[in-house]
């Protein structure tokens, strides 16, 4: 427990518990139980709390630092920890609402089996009764087919927690399996920025505040990132600019001062425009491009010859004047700054559009200052030792050796004893889970793991994943609730939720790291991932030993000691995570700045116009305009996340459906006209991967070729925007995440009318 003595602000707490609904603020500031309201209100009083210090470990930019108010061992409201100045106190809507999370009538609250998979008939069974079938499915396996590799491991962000690490190393300590690898969030610009670069690297989101013109450029912060919006609102009020470029018009352009609606994928084009436009006036840096990068000369001549601003014009749907423009502007303020989200790096060019990005900011000489750089993402304060993932097989286990193909596909077969030295698990693309189930041979996959993750939610063609699945011979999944993934699987597992196990948590975007410790004993029988972890190891070491590796005993403050080293010690002054219990400590770092001495990570040592690894590795040397995708179906699809969720997560509370009560697709005033639908007209959304049937919502916010559905989960409802998404892969991904990334963007489909009831 943090020795906080528990002072907290006073509207923010009467605020968030009348938002919650749990408690009623009534005069004078008195706080009341909903259900009591006729009675005498008991007064707020902070002493009879006990206050634990928790981080949120969901996949979003802002993994903000947390307080968890206890009360007679129940947790009645969660704040931010007002130590961190980047969550400066305040969760989101969704960290308000986890004490329903931790305690929602929907949650899993005993391992379970499934007496036919999808026919919703489970049972209860106990720990030990789970962990006996699993261990001798897996020692099945392991006779069959004289390896582990029938066995595979899915598991992604739905918990991004240091220790959640235990799963990898779980598999591990198994021998050598099957595994999931990439990740379908933002592969294609990590390896943008790696060839670029040498490594992905973004400023102090705090730093914003001293940028005087900043582009955002395909992200939605005001959604997805709300904490940096108060940077941004204060660069503005210093004078600075707020540019947004995307294809709809989302919260974050609504409250910029410059929108441009472009087309999707074709922000290669409108970047290229841009430096073609530095050229042609003058404005490059001379300084940067002569002395810190590699390249430049070969890349302006393709500039001048291949680029013009009004092609460029005619690609992106802005006006030339305007491509004109926006170069200026931001060439006449320094530091001047473009944030790359990750929405505008899905599509099939989503590499090569991050590297025309980021070669416009480096001739304008941005990259290195503290205000400045091209900013998409960071892993500097991930320097744990990762004790929990690299556990170590078998003696004598059986693997992969394996092959790369010139697409990065991989050839192989088990190995023989010969090939010991080169054993490994066999890779399987996690943008294309499906099909991966599907072509498994030699030996084909038989039984699935599946933590921190739904696949029906997260993968991609929802239809051939249920031929998939029917494939698999036994299906786990580990998870809180019943999705849809949990739906079509064997045996469940209940995990704790966040404020019931022992973790610590870092951030791709700020720099900070908070601890993560138990606010309340887990709930029913959940147990953590890394417990679990240890329990099967004990189990199947008893059916057969020597088995598995994964030490048996369940210490997780030892596992946190053995993740801390002197290199994360000395990042955060701390000399031991204990201190973390005190609040969250922000990294010791030379410059908010990335690249702030100009010494980059790539062969050359220098910023790189011309890379030859990325030729290498298939790609162009330079930075040069991949067209994007060409749709068969009359309307460009687009399937982000909502404000209040992330994924399958979040929208599933009851407290959080007065938010989205049920799913609609947005579409154009003159596409609902041309196709006969109205406001609520029910409608079909269809392609070649599948269709959905929803309500329809009329708008100008999408452009007349669009439709709109964002991704969610709304349990008892058929919807599911994975009917829609095929597993095309992106450009670029493989180099650094093992597979290309997923062009979630570069999705077409069409609309009709079914009928029109239900409209008023």
């Amino acid at each position: 427990m943090s020795n906080d003595s528990g002072q907290i602000n006073r509207r923010s707490f009467l605020k968030g518990m009348a938002i919650l609904g749990t408690l009623a603020v009534l005069p004078g500031g008195l706080l009341t139980s909903r259900c009591a309201l006729a009675q005498t209100p008991v007064p707020f009083n902070p002493q009879n709390y006990k206050i634990y210090r928790n981080a949120c470990p969901r996949n979003c930019y802002d993994t903000c630092s947390l307080k968890t108010w206890v009360k007679d061992g129940v947790i009645t409201y969660v704040d931010g920890a007002s130590e961190s100045t980047f969550t400066n106190g305040a969760p989101c809507i969704k960290g308000l609402s986890y004490p329903r999370r931790v305690y929602s009538p929907d949650r899993i609250k005993y391992p379970m089996i499934q007496d036919g998979r999808g026919s919703g008939k489970w049972r209860r069974i106990s720990w030990d009764e789970a962990m006996h079938r699993i261990a001798t499915k897996m020692l099945e396996i392991k006779k069959k087919d004289g390896s582990m590799l029938g066995l595979a491991l899915t598991k992604y962000s739905g918990k991004f927690g240091v220790l959640n690490y235990a799963v990898e190393g779980m598999m591990s300590s198994l021998g050598y399996t099957s595994r999931f690898v990439g990740t379908p969030c933002w592969p294609a610009g990590i390896d943008a920025q790696n060839y670029d670069m040498g490594d992905m690297w973004c400023n102090d989101p705090e730093d914003m505040v001293k940028s005087r013109y900043i582009i955002i450029w395909g992200a939605n912060p005001a959604w997805c990132s709300m904490h940096t919006m108060k940077y941004i609102y204060k660069a503005r009020e210093k004078g600075a600019k707020i540019v947004v470029i995307d294809p709809l018009l989302t919260q974050t352009a609504a409250k910029a001062d410059l929108y441009l609606r472009i087309r999707p994928g074709t922000d290669g084009a409108l970047a290229l425009g841009m430096c073609r436009h530095l050229v042609d006036k003058g404005l490059v840096d001379t300084e940067f491009v002569t002395q810190y990068s590699h390249g430049y000369e070969e890349f302006e001549t393709y500039l001048c010859n291949n680029i013009t601003v009004e092609w460029a014009s005619t690609i992106c749907g802005l006006s030339a004047d305007t491509i004109r423009t926006l170069a200026e502007e931001f060439c006449a303020q320094k530091p001047s700054t473009v944030w790359i989200g990750y929405g505008m790096q899905r599509h099939v060019n989503g590499g090569a559009n991050v590297r025309a990005i980021d070669a416009f900011v480096a001739m304008t000489g941005n990259i290195g200052l503290e205000g400045g750089g091209a900013r998409y993402g960071h892993l500097q304060t991930w320097g744990y030792s990762y004790n929990a993932m690299l556990q170590s097989p078998p003696e004598g286990a059986v693997g992969f050796v394996g092959a790369t193909g010139p697409k990065g596909e991989f050839h192989g077969a088990v190995a023989g004893a010969e090939a010991e030295a080169s054993y490994s698990d066999r890779p399987l693309n996690i943008n294309q889970t499906a099909q991966e189930i599907l072509d498994a041979n030699d030996p084909p996959i038989r039984m699935l793991w599946v933590a921190c993750k739904n696949p029906f939610a997260q993968d991609f063609d929802r239809n051939k994943m249920l031929k998939a699945f029917e494939k698999l011979e036994m299906v786990v999944c580990v998870d809180q609730f019943f999705n849809e993934t949990v739906q079509h699987a064997d045996i469940v597992l209940p995990c704790t939720t966040t404020f019931e196990e022992w973790n610590v948590d870092s951030s791709y975007w700020h720099y900070w790291i908070s601890i993560n410790e138990p606010a309340i004993k887990p709930m029913y029988e959940s147990k953590s991932d890394l417990e679990i972890a240890t329990l099967l190891s004990r189990t199947i070491n008893k059916l057969e030993d020597g088995s598995c590796t994964f030490p048996q005993k369940f210490e997780p403050k030892q596992w946190l000691d053995k993740e801390f080293n002197e290199g994360m010690a000395k990042m955060f002054g701390i000399s031991s995570w204990e201190e973390l219990l005190d609040g969250p400590r922000k990294a010791i770092m030379p410059s908010s700045a990335a690249w702030y001495d100009r010494k980059f990570k790539t062969p050359s040592g220098k910023y790189e116009f011309k890379s030859e690894l990325c030729e290498k590795n298939g790609h162009t040397a330079l930075p040069e305009y991949k067209p994007a995708a060409l749709g068969k179906r009359a309307f460009h699809l687009f399937t982000p996340h909502v404000q209040y969720g992330i994924h399958s997560q979040f929208i599933n509370l009851d407290w959080m459906q007065v938010f989205y009560p049920e799913p609609f697709v947005y579409l154009h005033p003159d596409a609902a006209a041309q196709k006969g639908i109205r406001e609520n007209s029910l409608v079909k959304v269809f392609n070649d991967a599948g269709e959905v049937e929803l309500r329809a919502r009329i708008t100008t916010n999408v452009p007349a070729d669009f439709l709109v559905m964002y991704e969610a989960w709304f349990p008892g409802r058929k919807f599911n925007v994975q009917n829609l998404v095929e597993d095309t892969p992106a450009d670029m991904g493989l180099m650094k995440t093992g597979a290309p990334g997923a062009a979630i963007h570069s999705q077409f489909a069409d609309i009709e009318l079914i009928s029109h009831e239900g409209v008023s």
